[in-house]
């Protein structure tokens, strides 16, 4: 990335689901296969305790690299909210009537990554900015989901506050086990330009990170409950092919691979500079 911060958050985010919507409307709830900006940048709100009606200037000012460790599988819920209810307990309609007698269960299909996993770069100049949403991260305000409420994190989503945070996304531990029949591409997704991004493979890459390959509507611009606003950003994306030491596994056998890079590599000097 052309003149890239120099510092950023590393985050990983896995849990059993995660749904991360971007053209969500009424009953039906969609997911990308990546978390939205709109999704972080609302996390990242929740841990500082920000109320929705809150600016959000400063945190869409962070760029977001993510790294697919895990893509997981899209799972489709049918869900019923109110059914067999008095008529005086049904589900409220906007004008915050209950709904009539006979239409009391309230139907949508939502969508939901199962048992997927990333790794996240948040990027910014602003240290300042970076060392608030980390210590928010470590102590939330609000409890911390990925994407809605009913997808709670497996772990802690911070990983630390590191110079040159993307090449540690290259080099950090995959949360996945090693492929049987090799090494496949690693899916890479940015709001900005893939040129610089510290690659050291004699393998070609898959696709071409410094042209966008589409746009998703995920940049916030309100989180207020009755005038929520999204606009479109563009997409970068890259497949990187990783070498077979990147694999960390899964269980404990990734943990204790994570943390033993954490502790080689942002033990001594990044937390000390806290």
């Amino acid at each position: 990335m052309t003149d890239r911060p120099s510092r950023g958050l590393l985050l990983h985010l896995a849990g059993p689901l995660q749904s991360w919507g971007t053209h969500s409307k009424y009953t039906r709830r969609d997911t990308a296969r990546f978390p939205t900006r709109s999704g972080i940048v609302g996390m990242l709100a929740a841990a500082l305790g920000r109320a929705r009606q809150a600016p959000l200037d400063d945190l869409t000012k962070l760029s977001m690299t993510v790294r697919v460790d895990r893509p997981g599988l899209v799972l489709s819920d049918f869900h019923t909210v109110g059914g067999g209810l008095p008529a005086d307990e049904t589900v409220i309609t906007v004008d915050g009537k209950h709904r009539p007698e006979g239409k009391g269960t309230l139907v949508s299909k939502r969508q939901y990554l199962a048992d997927a996993a990333f790794t996240l770069a948040l990027t910014s100049d602003d240290q300042t900015l970076l060392h608030t949403c980390a210590a928010a991260l470590r102590n939330p305000h609000w409890p911390l989901f990925l994407g809605r409420r009913s997808c709670p994190p497996e772990g802690p989503i911070l990983l630390d506050c590191a110079e040159d945070p993307l090449r540690h996304l290259l080099q950090l531990p995959l949360a996945a086990k090693r492929p049987r029949n090799g090494p496949q591409p690693i899916d890479f997704y940015s709001d900005r330009p893939f040129d610089a991004l510290p690659i050291n493979s004699a393998t070609p890459d898959k696709g071409d990170g410094d042209h966008h390959s589409g746009e998703v509507t995920d940049e916030p611009m309100s989180f207020a409950p009755l005038a929520r606003q999204y606009r479109p950003r563009p997409l970068y994306r890259r497949a990187v092919h990783l070498p077979n030491a990147a694999y960390g596994g899964l269980g404990t056998g990734y943990l204790r691979t994570l943390q033993r890079y954490i502790d080689t590599h942002f033990a001594t000097v990044e937390r000390s500079t806290r």
